[in-house]
């Protein structure tokens, strides 16, 4: 079986994680410290706080700004749960929007006609590794108009006077818009290190702070590290050194702090993530090579004018079929041992928002692209041959007409 994403572990890696083990100081430490500095100096933003999680460093952030109940927060219909469940989480309403044909993400003219007195943040995502246009998110949440219908509630929302830009960069580190890499691109950017992710460290993640002039992104990061670590003066590595172990906690915060042994993976796969790249971009290149000719085939989209993908997924669809016919492709590419997956069931088809009222007629785009998509292996150690077998499973069976039978 050729699996669909496993992680990427060198010998290295392993040496590194048993360096720290040997340490005898396994929790945040010097490592995730060094880490954090590594993944600001790779991505040119202001300040990075490494996390337990991407939802977690999505939710701190709502928090931090202010988000509460009565709030509303746009949200890609096409995402993983996580965007959504961070705006419940905090009693505030997710406004759903519908996304492009072309790159599955959020569309513009739908987050302009959602905005209301009550929208506090938009939550673009970068699926598939392909950044959101953020100059025209930008525009749109900087049209007089607009600003004139936010609403402040909080200290960090009168100082920013608009709406925040919160990327969910889970898929796109090291990905590029108009010469700048994610990270830099939103007031935030928050990434994943899952252990399906083009930079893992087994579980983690990491807030990419960008604000504008007038916030101090140093005391941010000052400010929400201490929240992450239940609102806590000092870190356990600081009360260590000699006669240091009286703290104060400031506010009744959460626990959400990645470890110096994540950390210790993350730094070694941050060194050569650039040779992931371009590993990762020429599997994508091969597959769109086996499916050029190939009249049923929607290639997926890895750059354009201004952008330039991570290459996190291969998001193939599959022209003029329904769900159920591309589950019966799954099907039949499965029993040719071959792993295949589909991003993402879009929100509105989950029980915990469909009883909340959300419809999939609401959203067709989102519907239609979900419908007939089937995502390939994309990772570091898959070989030409691999991508071969992969490209000719799913020919032979889209070919085959299974579906109709």
């Amino acid at each position: 079986m050729i699996p669909f994403s496993p992680p990427h572990i060198t010998d290295e890696a392993i040496n590194e994680v048993v360096e720290v083990l040997k340490s005898g100081w396994i929790t945040t430490g010097p490592k995730t410290k060094l880490f954090e500095q590594k993944l600001t100096e790779y991505c040119g933003n202001s300040a990075t706080l490494c996390v337990n999680s991407a939802t977690f460093g999505l939710e701190h952030i709502l928090r931090w700004f202010g988000v509460g109940q009565g709030d509303e927060v746009i949200v890609p219909a096409y995402t993983y749960c996580a965007t959504a469940n961070v705006v419940k989480h905090l009693g505030a309403k997710p406004v759903m929007v519908d996304v492009n044909e072309t790159d599955f993400n959020i569309s513009l003219k739908h987050i302009y006609d959602a905005i209301t007195a009550k929208t506090k943040v938009v939550i673009p995502v970068d699926i598939g590794g392909m950044p959101a246009d953020y100059d025209a998110i930008f525009e749109i949440v900087n049209l007089s108009e607009i600003k004139r219908k936010f609403n402040p509630e909080t200290e960090e929302q009168r100082l920013l006077g608009r709406i925040l830009i919160l990327s969910d960069a889970a898929h796109s580190l090291g990905a590029i818009y108009k010469d700048r890499k994610t990270g830099t691109l939103a007031d935030v950017s928050v990434f994943s290190f899952h252990a399906v992710k083009n930079l893992t460290t087994a579980e983690g993640g990491a807030i990419a702070l960008n604000l504008p002039k007038q916030f101090d992104n140093q005391q941010v990061y000052n400010d929400l590290r201490v929240l992450s670590l239940h609102g806590q003066t000092k870190d356990a590595f600081s009360k260590t050194k000699g006669g240091n172990w009286r703290y104060d906690i400031i506010e009744a915060g959460y626990k959400g702090n990645m470890t110096d042994i994540q950390a210790a993976l993350g730094l070694i796969a941050l060194k050569d993530y650039e040779t992931a790249l371009s590993r990762r971009k020429e599997i994508v290149e091969l597959y769109s090579r086996f499916f050029v000719d190939k009249q049923w085939a929607i290639l997926p989209v890895f750059f354009d004018e201004n952008r330039k993908s991570s290459f996190h997924l291969y998001m193939l669809r599959i022209e003029n079929i329904n769900e159920q016919q591309r589950d019966k492709i799954i099907n039949c590419v499965t029993q040719n041992n071959v792993a295949v997956n589909v991003h993402f069931q879009p929100l509105p088809l989950l029980t915990a928002y469909k009883s909340d009222g959300y419809e999939m007629k609401d959203y067709p785009v989102a519907y239609e692209n979900y419908s007939c998509e089937i995502s390939l292996p994309v990772y570091q150690d898959l070989t030409d041959e691999q991508v071969k077998i992969v490209a000719e499973t799913v020919i032979k069976c889209v070919d085959s007409k299974i579906y109709n039978k």
